[in-house]
């Protein structure tokens, strides 16, 4: 008798008494298609991406953002007293992440809501969303035409006096569609100005560099994609 209650008082306590006990075989299918989802997910990510940095690292963490979520969303929806506590957990907590750009925050986003959907049990519309949705971007918003980069950040120094900033805008003019000045800064050795211009579509980078080397020969010039932050 002293056994059976010893066992009896183990069971109790894993219970977790005033906790909602889940069926665990739903629950490991949800999980399943969860994982498979986000790395569906995460291929298109570094396949269909306009994104600049590292994509295999921003990819490497969607599967695991989305099983974090799902795991602890499948424990919160089943106490009101843990929901509470993981609010309170989260104001404590600050996540901080190197995200430069949009489109890394809305494929996380994204991530996060494959993990809440499929651990709400919402299994046929969740997968029905993501796939439409995957299947949106694929067809229209990641057209390499529509998205191809038209516009660049460039920095120009130089030191001559006689040089003038209408004469490298004068300069330039032949080879771009549109300039717009960002930043001048005029000191005593030298000047600077950076520029976002959009280049005409068969625009000649060599010509470009030889006609401002006729202006000066020790102009520097920084050429960039205007998308990228270095």
């Amino acid at each position: 008798m002293e056994n059976k209650k010893i066992i009896s008082d183990l069971i109790e306590a894993w219970s977790f008494n005033g906790i909602q006990q889940l069926d665990i075989t739903p629950v490991l299918i949800n999980f399943f298609l969860c994982v498979v989802m986000s790395f569906v997910l995460r291929g298109f990510y570094i396949s269909r991406s306009f994104s600049l940095t590292g994509k295999n690292h921003i990819g490497s963490v969607i599967p695991i953002l989305s099983s974090v979520v799902f795991l602890v969303i499948l424990i919160v929806k089943s106490s009101l007293a843990l929901s509470l506590g993981l609010v309170g957990a989260l104001s404590i907590v600050r996540f901080r992440t190197p995200v430069k750009e949009p489109e890394e925050l809305v494929y996380l986003f994204f991530s996060i809501a494959i993990g809440l959907g499929y651990a709400a049990g919402q299994v046929l519309i969740t997968t029905m969303i993501v796939t439409l949705t995957m299947v949106m971007i694929y067809f229209w918003l990641s057209n390499r035409r529509v998205a191809k980069v038209l516009e660049y950040n460039m920095v120009i120094t130089w030191e001559k006096e006689e040089l003038k900033f209408n004469d490298i805008i004068n300069n330039i003019a032949d080879y771009v569609d549109s300039i717009k000045l960002v930043r001048f800064d005029q000191h005593s050795s030298n000047c600077k100005a950076v520029l976002l211009i959009s280049p005409k579509e068969n625009y000649n980078i060599d010509g470009f560099m030889i006609d401002l080397k006729g202006l000066d020969e020790a102009i520097k010039v920084s050429f960039y994609e205007s998308k990228t932050n270095w």
